[in-house]
């Protein structure tokens, strides 16, 4: 008999995997709807969906492995993050979903999300005040106009999965839409810098990397309280407050 792993758990979502079957769990079906309908529309390979039974999504699982994961080195050679790359990119030339996504927020309202967070760390002490303002200054160039993309709006480096040097498929779309174009590629080398030149190599167009750099410290900032409250440990080596160190 198959055990039962746990993948992910916080009080809003639990993943669990039993055998070669992920299963999702969500008490917002409304997420989980946006999940299987992102996924029948990208351009990438995504998971197969194996049944729904709210509020259960039930889908295989991917061959090969993930790339990495955030605060671990990743074993992933440079042209498995160059495919990465090309992934995205294909992902962001398809044709705009029909809804935002996590990577469409506004700039004015991201702006006031991360004013009010910077705040928040600075009076419960979370973060020394000297990182906070440095990355805050940082943060500022992601908040700029942007052109629409097919987004996947949360697509962590734990979220592709290769085979060799070969995208096998791209997991949890459940914040996809449309969106900023920089906001992915941010997202997907965040802690892991040193890939960066790979993934835009693979991407295979102009980027400005001031925008991606804002959008690690933005990201971060608005991470870090999130994690503590749901268990998670912003300050393990690599993760999220390293990520804002190196802003320094």
């Amino acid at each position: 008999m198959n055990e039962v792993e746990v993948v992910v758990a916080h009080s809003e979502r639990a993943t669990l995997r039993v055998g070669d079957v992920f299963l999702k769990v969500d008490a917002d079906q409304a997420r989980i709807d946006v999940e299987v309908e992102m996924m029948s529309l990208a351009p990438v390979p995504t998971p197969e969906v194996l049944w729904r039974k709210p509020p259960v999504l039930a889908i295989a699982a991917l061959p090969g492995t993930t790339l990495g994961r955030l605060g671990r080195p990743s074993t992933g050679s440079p042209a498995a993050w160059a495919a990465a790359g090309a992934a995205i990119r294909e992902l962001h030339e398809a044709p705009l979903p029909p809804r935002p996504g996590q990577a469409g927020r506004s700039s004015v309202a991201l702006a006031a999300e991360l004013d009010a967070e910077c705040e928040s760390l600075v009076t419960n002490d979370v973060l020394p005040a000297d990182l906070i303002i440095r990355n805050r200054q940082v943060a500022e160039a992601a908040l700029r106009p942007w052109t629409p993309a097919f987004t996947h709006g949360d697509l962590q480096v734990a979220h592709v999965f290769v085979e060799g040097d070969e995208v096998t498929g791209i997991i949890d779309w459940s914040e996809a839409g449309r969106g900023d174009a920089l906001y992915d590629l941010a997202t997907f080398t965040l802690g892991h810098e040193e890939h960066l030149h790979d993934v835009v190599a693979g991407y295979g167009t102009d980027v400005d990397l001031d925008v991606i750099h804002a959008w690690w410290s933005l990201r971060s900032l608005l991470a870090v309280r999130w994690l503590i409250e749901h268990g998670f440990d912003p300050f393990a080596p690599g993760c999220e407050v390293d990520v804002l160190r190196s802003r320094m």
